[in-house]
């Protein structure tokens, strides 16, 4: 052999022994270090998991009257991977559904299409899971239909029966609560992901708003799992895993049942009553605090929804209506998300701020119709003249010329447009003292800030909007070129980032840039209730495990303490009482026999409807009771609703009477909610779960149904 053949050889015999080598490299890989890895997925190709939702725990209110509950049903569901496979994507399977279940073909094939699938705008009521749940088209069949449904597989094919647990909202009194509540729904892809921390299976249902969000992981328990073993024809084998669901556990609130209701037939009037007077009336919000711990006793926004709708299946018009400006946006938490301007509430901050700069709060004070400033005339409430009045009686009738004067001269004090480098800021720093501009904390999600328009606010915004100011006529409309709104740009291109005197009188009197949320108001007005101190609301009081054992208190949590003395504190309190005895809602309290403290506000709005009418003024009365000794704090705001005395004032007056058991003009001391006015403290003993979902229907039936979706192909 000579020598290149014998190199050719040793080629070939290094080739072999590389393969050798790779291949039995390979075969330890796949044996020894990926076995874990492979003996997995093999197990799940052989198993099949059968997950059970837990009872979802209840949400009741502070003596354990349920506000959320479960109930059962029976649910037809529509199974897309299978369905999607027909020629017509499964069209004639539910238009035969429906016809047989009497229900909306439109509304049922909106309701069974994936939100990704449908172009933008067209989204309304679609499937916000996953195509590989079965996504329910109604959850209260008649059990004869599911039956039929169940037995003739091959004429609804991909389509099934189940008995469910329906999360149920019972409006016990007519409380709807659906801001405050929320509502349950299916899983999203992102849920599925564990974007949020959280790990879930699909069957599941979770909070989506409110409490059943914000309190999702002690309400929504553990699912029960069933592991099969099956064989290459989907037969049983054996059983690896059998877990139970662990009910979730429950939700003492210190909301009041009937304090809810109240407060919600209170408010609804409120907008009724403003419309009846030719006010728009677009919305409102009502808060009722505890001012002594900061606990929210009732809390209502309207327009509302109901959420015993997401649990049937919004219909196309439905899901619209919640976001519509027409139907008044009901998806819209007002109390906690609708920002106003505060209007004349505002002027209890005033009158600390005034106290800090000096003022006396015992001295009198020029009330004229306008005061000038610059080259701009600010007028009184109506433009009335009130003469010189005391600080008492200006908050009384609602006096704005004082307070642009003083807001004026402590602007010019502080250096005016060239400021000095640490202003006193007595306006601003009363404001903050409440922690205006800042969240209130409440255990709600969604909630917004609200705005403080200091010096610090102003720089921020003029660096965000100077481009678009400074270029005002090509940035905007031909409809935003008046001549005002041109004037306004301009200024706001060279000196937007200052304070101006405007902008100072403005915001003595809670106009400007300053906005709040109801709930921020009404904490300030505990504030000033209690004595000063901030409290955090809260709703939750505990969470109790099924067996009554009770798992978590929430204690009250001091935020701080207001900046205002106990004279000046003393002051206010004499002041808002005034305006129910004298001032501008002695009308609506006239023969109350609470005595109670409060501050009407009418608050202009800068803007027009999309109809193009001027927007009008929103309606707040804020306010406490009793005016010595106070317990609440209840705040009402009709967004365009008009003078706020007898459109929210008088809202307020209904919740009171119900509060503290008046009829007419007369106390009924056994119809006041709370004895001596504290809400009770004891927690409530809460009934047991509800059954299994079977155990609604007919036992026989029920067994049926059960059986013939566990053997259906």
């Amino acid at each position: 052999m000579n020598q290149r053949s014998r190199l050719n050889l040793l080629v070939i015999q290094i080739f072999i022994a590389s393969l050798m080598v790779a291949l039995f490299g390979r075969l330890f890989y796949l044996q020894v270090a990926a076995g874990p890895k492979y003996r997995d997925a093999a197990l799940s190709i052989q198993s099949r998991d059968v997950v059970t939702p837990a009872n979802r725990g209840f949400i009741v209110d502070s003596s354990g009257v349920p506000l959320a509950l479960n109930k059962v049903g029976l649910a037809v569901t529509v199974d897309r991977t299978k369905i999607d496979k027909l020629p017509d994507k499964g069209a004639a399977v539910i238009q035969d559904l429906v016809t047989l279940l009497g229900l909306n073909f439109a509304d049922v094939w909106q309701r069974t299409r994936l939100c990704g699938e449908l172009p933008k705008g067209q989204k309304s009521g679609c499937w916000t899971g996953s195509r590989f749940q079965p996504i329910p088209i109604t959850k209260s069949a008649d059990p004869q239909l599911a039956l039929r449904i169940v037995e003739r597989s091959d004429r609804y094919p991909g389509i099934s029966a189940t008995p469910v647990a329906l999360r149920n909202y019972p409006e016990i009194l007519g409380v709807n609560g659906g801001h405050v509540l929320g509502y349950v729904g299916p899983l999203t892809d992102s849920d599925l992901s564990g974007a949020n921390g959280r790990s879930y299976f699909r069957s599941e249902s979770i909070g989506k708003a409110g409490l059943e969000i914000k309190y999702d992981n002690v309400l929504r328990g553990t699912p029960g799992i069933k592991t099969f073993i099956v064989d290459r024809k989907e037969a049983v084998t054996s059983t690896s895993q059998n877990t139970k669901p662990i009910s979730g556990s429950h939700l003492v609130t210190s909301l009041d049942v009937r304090l809810q209701a109240a407060t919600e037939k209170a408010l609804a009037d409120a907008v009724k009553r403003a419309r009846s007077l030719g006010h728009r009336a677009d919305g409102g919000a009502a808060v009722v605090l505890d001012v002594r711990n900061g606990q929210v006793l009732a809390l209502a926004s309207y327009p509302t929804y109901d959420p015993n709708a997401f649990e049937r299946g919004l219909t196309v018009a439905e899901a619209d209506a919640l976001y519509s400006q027409t139907t008044g946006v009901p998806a819209l938490n007002r109390a906690l998300q609708g920002l106003y301007a505060p209007g004349s509430t505002f002027k209890a901050v005033s009158v600390i701020a005034a106290k800090a700069a000096g003022y006396s709060l015992n001295a009198n004070y020029k009330c004229p119709a306008e005061v000038q400033v610059g080259n701009r005339a600010f007028q009184n409430f109506e433009s009335k003249a009130q003469g010189t009045i005391s600080l008492k009686k200006a908050i009384a009738v609602s006096c704005d010329t004082i307070w642009y004067q003083i807001a004026y001269d402590e602007w010019v004090r502080d250096g005016g447009l060239r400021p000095d480098s640490n202003p006193h800021d007595y306006f601003f720093n009363a404001a903050k003292g409440f922690r205006m501009g800042e969240k209130t904390g409440v255990d709600l999600p969604s909630e917004s800030a609200g705005r403080l328009a200091n010096r610090q606010w102003k720089q921020n915004w003029y660096q965000q909007n100077k481009d678009f100011y400074c270029n005002y006529k090509e940035r905007a409309t031909k409809a935003q070129q008046t001549a005002f709104l041109l004037q306004l740009a301009h200024e706001n291109c060279l000196d937007g980032d200052k304070v101006r005197a405007g902008d100072a009188v403005n915001f003595s009197i809670g106009q400007g840039d300053t906005v709040v949320t109801p709930i921020k108001l009404a904490q300030m007005y505990a504030a000033i209730a209690n004595g000063g101190t901030l409290w955090q609301p809260t709703v939750a009081k505990a969470i109790v495990a099924t067996d009554g054992s009770v798992i978590q208190k929430f204690e009250p949590k001091k935020l701080g303490e207001i900046s205002a003395d106990a004279e000046t504190l003393a002051f206010l309190h004499d002041a808002l009482h005034e305006v129910t005895t004298s001032g501008t809602s002695a009308g609506v309290f006239a023969g109350f026999p609470i005595a109670t403290a409060g501050k009407t506000g009418t608050a202009q709005v800068f803007g027009r409807n999309p109809n193009g009418t001027q927007k009008a003024d929103t309606a707040w009365y804020a306010s406490f009771a009793p005016a010595k000794n106070p317990r609440y704090a209840v705040v009402m705001m009709v967004s365009q609703g008009g003078f706020g005395a007898s459109t929210s004032g008088a809202g307020v007056r209904q919740i009171y009477a119900t509060l503290f058991g008046v009829q007419g003009n007369t106390v009924k001391p056994e119809l006041a909610l709370f004895p001596e006015g504290k809400p009770p403290s004891k927690l409530p003993r809460i009934s047991p779960a509800t059954k299994p979902a079977a155990s609604i229907l007919n036992p026989g039936k029920a067994k049926v149904i059960a059986q013939k979706v566990a053997t259906k192909p």
